[in-house]
């Protein structure tokens, strides 16, 4: 589709793609706003020019028709004397405009024009029309006056005139009640956006909680007919899922009940039989059974009943330290934002605890950097073990998984360290992945939300 397009336009596609807000609230107040604006530049840029060019040229032309007259009358009828207080005050009473007649003078240099020039060009169009004699104008000194100077041979004719006489200024007024209606219809649109938009957030928020392991028994649907009906199907899915949970873990204690006395008898004959060598390989597979049970059973349960809680990483951390300083081997950490954590406390101690008795299993050192922002907390384990090949970082996470070319499995594993680590950082709505370490190792990332 970006082929047939110009790659200027594609690079300014992209551009806008990457400003333009995200969120759903702005997103759809910029949908209101910006067409009403747009209307709102297309009518004042066209009729309201329009109406102040038509309005300025029909005053500008009456103004300079007086003016035209007041010239005629002075040639026509040149007072003996001098004197010209009879026509000032014909032009004061009649005309409104205030004149003198200054003998002897020139006409000033130019002004500049203001950057608005729509008075100037319109009020010189008219004198060039009516009166074609060189002439001055200054709309810029004075803002409740305009001074207009003719040339008249030796003399010069020096009028003021009020600027409404002139110039269309009252056309305020209908940008005033234009921009503030608008604005009032902007305002009542965000209210009902809120209004609208809020029980979709408050739809994602459940979405997001029930996606972390919490639980948002609050939740009621509300707003328009397919938000309502959106809250009802996601209230009815996760019924759904919480109920097959319950189901999974209900049989599974079953099967566990069944198994576990099994195994009990199994234990006891072998009990019964005496210390005979050739037993020894049976109890090491019924231990073997019992360890990969209880281990299946707890990655099943995935800790879906325990609450939220706090959990200070320090301690965890310090736990794990001692740990490794009773088997001889080294581990440090660091911690850079908050010490307190909001997860399930349990299961987030068996899943660092995981990731840590992996690197104690199979090296000799282990760092461990934690980085708690205002959403996400992040654990990065490095340790300087033989590490996992690339082409398994994906398989060690299925259960029952050994791999035993890098590291090999005593006879406590069961396969299950890792997938139940992934497990429960999922629960918590975050994820575990596997890289190659600075430290010649195994790097694992944990990443939840904070």
């Amino acid at each position: 589709m970006d082929r047939l397009q110009p790659p200027g336009w594609t690079k300014a596609t992209r551009w806008l793609k990457r400003r333009m807000p995200t969120g759903l609230y702005t997103r759809s107040v910029l949908i209101v706003i910006i067409p009403m604006l747009l209307l709102q530049t297309v009518v004042s840029a066209v009729f309201m020019e329009r109406h102040w060019r038509n309005v300025t040229e029909r005053l500008s032309q009456a103004v300079t028709r007086d003016i035209a007259a007041i010239i005629e009358i002075i040639k026509t009828y040149p007072p003996a004397n001098g004197d010209y207080s009879e026509i000032t005050r014909i032009a004061r009473d009649q005309l409104s405009l205030n004149i003198s007649v200054l003998a002897d003078t020139q006409l000033p240099p130019p002004r500049p024009k203001p950057f608005f020039s729509i008075l100037d060009d319109i009020l010189a169009d008219q004198i060039n029309q009516q009166i074609r004699l060189p002439y001055w104008i200054d709309t810029v000194g004075d803002s409740r006056l305009v001074e207009i100077r003719i040339q008249l041979d030796d003399k010069v004719l020096r009028v003021f005139t009020i600027r409404n006489q002139t110039y269309a200024s009252n056309t305020h007024i209908f940008l005033v009640w234009m921009f503030g209606t608008s604005l009032l219809l902007i305002g009542i649109s965000i209210l009902f956006l809120r209004g609208q938009i809020r029980p979709i957030l408050m739809l994602a928020d459940a979405a997001e909680s029930f996606g972390k392991g919490q639980r948002n028994d609050g939740f009621v649907p509300r707003g328009a007919d397919e938000i309502r009906r959106a809250g009802i199907a996601f209230n009815q899915m996760r019924e759904r899922i919480e109920r097959q949970i319950e189901q999974r873990t209900a049989m599974l204690t079953g099967i566990s009940h069944d198994l576990r006395t099994i195994l009990t008898r199994f234990k006891l004959q072998l009990a019964l039989a005496g210390n005979n060598p050739d037993l020894h390989g049976m109890e090491a597979d019924v231990e073997d059974m019992q360890s990969m049970l209880e281990g299946y059973l707890a990655f099943a349960r995935g800790e879906a009943e325990e609450d939220f809680g706090e959990l200070r990483l320090s301690e965890l951390l310090e736990k794990i330290k001692t740990d490794f300083s009773l088997y001889g081997k080294e581990m440090s950490y660091t911690i850079d934002g908050e010490d307190l954590l909001s997860v399930r406390p349990n299961a987030f101690m068996r899943l660092v605890g995981n990731l840590a008795s992996n690197s104690q299993r199979y090296a000799n050192r282990l760092t461990i950097e934690a980085r708690h922002s205002a959403k996400w907390l992040t654990l990065i384990f490095d340790d300087d073990g033989p590490g996992i090949p690339e082409a398994s970082r994906e398989d060690v996470f299925k259960p029952f998984y050994r791999l035993d070319e890098a590291r090999n499995l005593n006879a406590s594993g069961t396969g299950l360290g890792l997938a139940i680590a992934r497990d429960i950082a999922r629960g918590h709505g975050g994820n575990v992945t596997l890289s190659d370490s600075p430290l010649g190792g195994l790097r694992a990332v944990v990443r939840v939300p904070a």
